[in-house]
């Protein structure tokens, strides 16, 4: 039987805030920053790293196994690589973002001066009333641009806005929460772990109940990139839990309404010991996680192991619909793995 009552309120409005708080891959202060305050709202003292990733630590018991945990509050997301010669912007994606997937959506240009220009984005030469192979077009960086929406026919009057070469770019979530539970937007990729992990505290925290161990909870900022996950983590460190999104699809076991567990992923197996004892928890706890293999995957976890981290790593998450696309998950599945997070906070 479960020890704690997840406020599901409070993990569907702090999911929402996050999701509409932009948070692309190296431009993630305004996400940091609501994270940060969440915490200390809680009690929990946090600080920065130098790479503007967030340290919370958590006081435990005892401190003879230290633990931590982490989640990344980066996303996809674009900078501006080309200002054209017709004013459109080229963009350069940050890392696993997929071109089809974003057409015709709307974004926003974040410029140094601290305005945000709105625009879309569309097919080059797009129209189906003149380019009758529009809709066989490959969408790619090269045949997408974004159209902005401001009186701009050449590159200079576009710079004139304060647009340039490496402003980042926003593209709109589209977040909405059905009446089943369903939960639909763009970056649930990691901000739904972000979210389990503060609710998880919150819980352990409205119980009264302290952490078994010293822990420290890292929100990394680089994840999407490959060099988030050792930030600023302790080196005694003997376990290592990593909250990610689980994987949805052909020849997996997850699905959208439960947690996994991943035993491996493309860089190969997580921990047997540390994993074995989330999913025996799992169970004296009511929570059915589900193990699965990951074919096309990677975390911060095994950064951690790449960078010289010896403690044992883990990797669990909601389980997330078409992943790096336009996203879906359910509440059940956030409510289970923020469950199973509180849950392993106080396990002896």
């Amino acid at each position: 039987m479960a020890l704690f009552e997840i406020s599901t309120d409070y993990l569907t409005r702090v999911l929402v805030d996050l999701l509409n708080t932009p948070s692309p891959t190296g431009d993630t202060e305004y996400a940091i920053s609501f994270v940060q305050g969440e915490l200390e709202s809680m009690g929990v003292p946090t600080e920065r790293t130098v790479k503007g990733a967030l340290l919370a630590h958590i006081e435990g018991l005892r401190e003879d196994k230290p633990r931590g945990m982490s989640a990344h509050v980066d996303t996809l997301g674009a900078m501006v690589a080309e200002i054209k010669p017709n004013g459109r912007l080229r963009l350069k994606a940050l890392n696993g973002l997929m071109w089809p997937t974003v057409e015709s959506e709307g974004v926003w240009v974040a410029t140094r001066s601290g305005r945000q220009v709105r625009g879309s984005m569309v097919l080059k030469n797009g129209a189906a009333h003149v380019n009758r192979r529009a809709s066989e077009a490959e969408r790619t960086a090269d045949t997408l641009e974004v159209r902005l929406d401001e009186r701009t026919n050449r590159a200079e009057e576009t710079r004139l806005l304060g647009i340039e070469v490496g402003d980042f770019v926003y593209f709109d979530p589209r977040v909405e929460v059905s009446d089943a539970g369903f939960i639909r937007s763009r970056f649930l990729d990691d901000k739904a772990c972000v979210a389990c992990a503060l609710a998880a505290i919150k819980a352990t925290k409205d119980a009264g109940i302290t952490p078994a161990q010293r822990t420290t909870l890292l929100i990394s900022n680089f994840e999407e990139v490959g060099h988030g996950g050792f930030d600023g983590l302790p080196n005694d460190l003997r376990e290592y839990v990593v909250l990610d999104m689980a994987c949805i699809g052909e020849g997996l076991r997850g699905n959208e309404f439960h947690c996994s567990i991943c035993v491996a992923d493309s860089n190969g197996p997580y921990s047997k010991g540390l994993s074995d004892r989330l999913r025996d928890l799992a169970e004296r706890r009511g929570i059915d996680l589900i193990p699965d293999v990951y074919p096309h995957y990677g975390s911060d976890g095994g950064v951690y192991w790449r960078a010289g981290g010896r403690a044992e790593v883990a990797l669990i998450g909601p389980g997330v619909d078409t992943s790096h696309g336009y996203e879906r998950t359910h509440i059940d599945a956030l409510n289970d793995t923020a469950q199973l997070v509180a849950e392993y906070l106080v396990d002896e």
